[in-house]
């Protein structure tokens, strides 16, 4: 079946496909936006994210909650959970992981606007909120407000 969209060049989609080791090895790919010149905002939510405690090795768990305007690319998404479940086995603060997805993000897609919020279940009793974007948000152009609540569980 054809939507139209220009898949050619995709590795994973569609095939069975070996989990990274490592973000460095993980794949993004990217398919054209098929709304080009159309502002809008594309989110994709992560509610059980996992990275390792580079000091102790232990999980830290994350809600992350990420949004971009798009320009001429969308992540795709398969290529997306592949990159974050990437993190499972890697050890980095909380700071250094939300900001270098989003970082990654950016770099492959250039989109007009990008921003991602890393929460942060309590590690010794205390979340961190980690918060990362490229600008103000495009005039126009809905922005709902991430509303993952401050810690009092999390759920």
């Amino acid at each position: 079946m054809s939507f139209g969209h220009d898949v050619s060049g995709l590795t994973m989609l569609g095939q069975n496909t070996r989990q990274p080791a490592s973000p460095e090895e993980a794949v993004l790919e990217r398919v054209p936006n098929p709304n080009p010149g159309t502002r809008y905002c594309v989110r994709f939510t992560a509610p059980e994210f996992t990275s390792l405690c580079p000091m102790t090795g232990q999980p830290d768990f994350a809600h992350l909650v990420i949004d971009y305007v798009p320009g001429d690319w969308l992540v795709e998404s398969k290529s997306l959970k592949l990159f974050l479940t990437s993190f499972r086995n890697h050890g980095a603060f909380h700071e250094a992981c939300t900001v270098n997805i989003g970082q990654r993000l950016v770099e492959t897609l250039s989109p007009v606007w990008f921003r991602i919020g890393g929460y942060w279940y309590p590690r010794g009793g205390i979340p961190i909120d980690v918060f990362w974007q490229t600008g103000n948000a495009p005039e126009g152009v809905w922005i709902p407000p991430q509303d993952v609540p401050n810690y009092r569980g999390r759920g």
